[in-house]
């Protein structure tokens, strides 16, 4: 392939880390420790090898549930948000993004969270935002089952406006921290919200003065009409799951069309597919990691976990036949539906039997896994990005800490000799990191001494 200048667009690359590996088998390899998952020197050494591959970020995902079967793969983690703080002292560039909910917590609290994450690393901190799926998780909040899609995203957008008017709530001058006057903060510059909603009642101001990004990066990972719609207006990168290029590229099309129309430049939202790497020296090696993997999965839980996706019972699922005809549509799925969807088009595309789904979801769960050699991989990436279906990739290793290793060792050097990556950081911060602005305080054209925070006159 050709060489770039490096005056051309750049690849954004996020590390999507999970205790030993996106693959479900992972833990049960020779080398893996499967007590990964609650070992906090495991993930800061993760993210200093992402760092050393100058990424511009790790990322972890989460849900307050248990998932699945506890016998299938390494369950119980740590809470993101902790697990990024003990990350931050670790490390000085890398971005770090956690999950959390906006169905089973309140903006103060997580404005305030994040907030502090963003002071304890610098301004590295980003937010991905997600609705929680599932009755599993209402049932841990004293609720029946989940509240309606719609409802959920209605909610999520509440939240976010919420947690950005939290964060605006201190203006950046706002304490002078003056010894010889004797004036600490500035009560003029600090004001409460005041935010009346139809889910939320917030008065404010936060207790934590305006972070070092100004707003902690917002991502977000539905691919749902509402998913997209809620991006479109919030979202800083969006991590999404295709199978196909074709599929990558209408949905990129559609929503950066989507962020034009919410008034926002299509340049400040980043696309970022995941992609499971399966790399080897030769062809032949990574098909050999990939199927020996394969083999470890236990297909009696996968199916298990399948039926559950797609709202039939296992024993509808037979492991050499076809998915049976008669399934629900995605109208009728409350929880994670454009993954059910996804799922149920690759089967019918590929006329995979049950136990080859199994085999190709075990690697990502939906996401693209690509098998094949360093350059076979960089590939893949530049053809996407080059082909308008991705700003760059959520890079899933199958297995941790090997694949991403491997990823940053041998992949990442063929995209900076091709001038698609950085070689170094140009900034200290996350939104640097994406090249998006730090948002201007939406309080400060106000006049000062508007609405004091009473909290200071307390």
């Amino acid at each position: 392939m050709t060489l770039h200048n490096h005056s051309q667009r750049q690849l954004h690359l996020n590390a999507f880390l999970m205790s030993t590996g996106h693959h479900e088998a992972s833990w049960r390899l020779p080398e893996s420790d499967p007590l990964a998952g609650t070992d906090v020197a495991h993930y800061q050494q993760l993210a200093r090898t992402a760092e050393r591959g100058k990424l511009d970020s790790i990322f972890f995902a989460d849900s307050p549930v248990l998932f699945g079967e506890v016998g299938r793969r390494p369950a119980g983690k740590l809470e993101p948000i902790v697990l990024l703080t003990a990350i931050a002292g670790a490390t000085e560039r890398i971005g770090l993004i956690a999950t959390a909910s906006t169905t089973y917590n309140e903006p103060f609290n997580l404005a305030r969270r994040f907030a502090s994450v963003d002071w304890a690393s610098g301004g590295r901190a980003g937010w991905n935002v997600v609705t929680t799926a599932g009755p599993d998780a209402a049932r841990n909040f004293g609720v029946d089952d989940q509240p309606a899609h719609a409802v959920r995203y209605e909610r999520a957008g509440e939240f976010i406006e919420v947690a950005q008017k939290l964060w605006d709530s201190w203006q950046d001058d706002a304490v002078p921290a003056d010894k010889e006057e004797g004036v600490w903060g500035d009560a003029d510059k600090i004001r409460t919200i005041d935010h009346q909603g139809k889910h939320f009642k917030v008065r404010g101001p936060l207790n934590v003065p305006r972070s070092p990004q100004g707003h902690p990066l917002i991502v977000q990972a539905g691919s749902s009409g509402d998913g997209k719609d809620l991006a479109a207006k919030y979202a800083d990168a969006v991590f999404t799951a295709h199978q196909t290029l074709a599929d990558a590229q209408e949905f990129y099309r559609d929503l950066k069309a989507r962020t034009a129309a919410a008034g926002r430049d299509p340049e400040t939202i980043k696309i970022l597919p995941g992609i499971v790497p399966v790399i080897g020296a030769t062809a032949e090696e990574a098909l050999e990691l990939e199927c020996e993997l394969d083999r470890l999965i236990k297909p009696e839980y996968a199916r298990v976990q399948l039926a559950k996706t797609l709202r039939v019972d296992p024993e509808d699922l037979p492991l050499d036949r076809r998915l049976p005809e008669n399934l629900p549509s995605e109208d009728d799925i409350e929880g994670a539906k454009s993954r059910y969807t996804l799922i149920v088009q690759l089967a019918r595309r590929e006329q995979l039997t049950v136990r080859q789904l199994i085999g190709r979801l075990g690697g990502g769960r939906g996401h693209r896994t690509f098998t094949g050699t360093p350059v076979q991989v960089a590939d893949a990436i530049q053809e996407w990005f080059d082909g308008g279906a991705a700003d760059g990739f959520n890079i899933m290793p199958p297995v941790l800490p090997s694949g991403l290793e491997t990823f940053v060792d041998r992949v990442v050097p063929i995209l900076q000799e091709r001038g698609l990556f950085r070689t170094e950081y140009a900034g200290r911060t996350l939104r640097e990191h994406y090249g998006l602005a730090r948002p201007e305080n939406r309080y400060t054209a106000e006049s000062p001494g508007g609405r004091k925070a009473d909290a200071l006159a307390v």
